[in-house]
């Protein structure tokens, strides 16, 4: 893996996934509307051309946005830090990848902060090699195509399980 910690986001060793891979409505968030697929217009290169003034402009919905490490994991790690913007033909992989990369992210986030309960030893054990599986495996876009009806699943079931383990309330937001 190309960093220590992968939920880490290092906007440098991206693409500027997150520019063209996710869509957004003009509202108090966003300035204006964008599909998905399409890069933004404040994209320049891999960096946004207004970055150091992102909220004065109308987007505060990008300060607050957090891959969680998906982005530069995804073009270190599975495209081997090549981008959509040199080979086009990586567009469409690259987003898909994405999405799958932020699902698996998500679900590292949720174990990771299971970790916090009371858990006995035999969820705690399934916690920690459910963990260990997605920070450890080197993943392919095909594999990230297919987690959120296998893997993902499995971990989903895992968590509703060790609900009973959580105070009322905690990890609502999550």
């Amino acid at each position: 893996m190309s960093q220590t910690d992968p939920l880490k986001t290092d906007c440098s060793k991206c693409a500027a996934l997150c520019c063209i891979a996710l869509a957004f409505d003009k509202g108090k968030d966003f300035a204006f509307d964008k599909n998905p697929g399409e890069p933004c217009r404040n994209l320049s290169g891999h960096s946004c051309s207004i970055h150091d003034r992102l909220a004065e402009e109308g987007f505060p919905g990008c300060v607050a946005y957090d891959c969680l490490g998906a982005g530069n994991r995804v073009v270190q790690d599975v495209f081997g830090g090549r981008s959509w913007q040199t080979d086009p033909r990586l567009t469409r992989p690259m987003m898909e990848a994405f999405s799958g990369m932020r699902e698996v992210h998500k679900r590292i986030d949720l174990l990771r902060a299971a970790d916090t309960l009371p858990l006995d030893a035999q969820h705690d054990q399934a916690r920690r090699d459910f963990l260990a599986r997605l920070e450890q495996h080197r993943w392919s876009g095909a594999e990230l195509n297919e987690f959120e009806v296998g893997l993902a699943l499995e971990i989903d079931i895992f968590l509703h399980g060790i609900r009973k383990y959580m105070p009322e309330g905690r990890f609502a937001g999550r």
